[in-house]
């Protein structure tokens, strides 16, 4: 560890456990009329049943949806938490603890493709890019508050003060890290809400950088289970 502070634009997301695949939403919708025996579909190709996908896709019959899991371990802003903790049906969290372990100086800084104007009204506005100025101000500003944040945290611990404390100084801009654990239904409805996408019903406003989270979720649930995703994409990415 380093007192150090370092500064980052980017969003890390790993997919570090997982049981899903097209094959969990068959048997699990083929029990209604099959039984038993719809654990059959285990071992057959989910490409010959993908039509049944996109119609409990489309029809919102959901609960086929839950029976998977997927575990990833994310780490972003303290301020991306806080917008991601708003999801929790079907959703399960462990975050670093700011009270057990001292915090390292890791913080968020955007890069010159994030979008830093906002125009128009509440409800009713767009993000368009900033001038090299406004950017140049945005990295000084916030490096300044970071560093000196953080040398006020570390004074604190040095002279004895508490973590659960002394953390109260340091901004939402600071990196941490959590695992959050999902199945294909919770995930399809934190991707509705927290992105931006051609083929959606309706539309969504999410701020860049929990959207940037949601995407690489998606790139790694796509890889597991395509057919559902491709449902998902052709019923306006709206969670059944």
């Amino acid at each position: 560890m380093t007192d150090e502070p370092r500064f980052r634009s980017d969003m890390t997301v790993e997919l570090v456990k997982h049981s899903a695949a097209d094959t969990d939403v068959l048997w699990a919708a083929r029990v209604s009329t099959a039984g038993e025996q719809s654990l059959d579909e285990l071992d057959k190709d989910p490409e010959r049943s993908k039509g049944l996908i996109n119609y409990l896709m489309r029809d919102r019959h959901g609960s086929p949806f839950e029976h998977n899991s997927m575990t990833f371990f994310v780490s972003a802003p303290l301020f991306v938490f806080r917008e991601f903790h708003r999801h929790r049906v079907g959703w399960s969290y462990n975050e670093e603890s700011g009270r057990y372990r001292e915090l390292e100086p890791v913080f968020y800084v955007p890069d010159a493709e994030r979008k830093l104007v906002q125009r128009g009204r509440p409800g009713k506005y767009e993000f368009v890019q900033g001038t090299p100025e406004q950017l140049e101000l945005v990295e000084r500003t916030m490096s300044d508050a970071y560093e000196r944040s953080y040398a006020a945290y570390r004074e604190m611990l040095d002279s004895g003060v508490a973590r659960e404390v002394a953390r109260a100084t340091l901004p939402v801009g600071l990196y941490s890290s959590m695992y959050a654990t999902c199945n294909a239904r919770s995930l399809m409805h934190f991707l509705g809400l927290r992105t931006r996408h051609e083929l959606a019903k309706v539309p969504s406003f999410p701020q860049r950088e929990i959207e940037m989270v949601a995407e690489l979720m998606e790139a790694e649930w796509a890889r597991l289970m395509p057919l559902t995703h491709a449902a998902f994409d052709a019923n306006g990415r709206v969670a059944p």
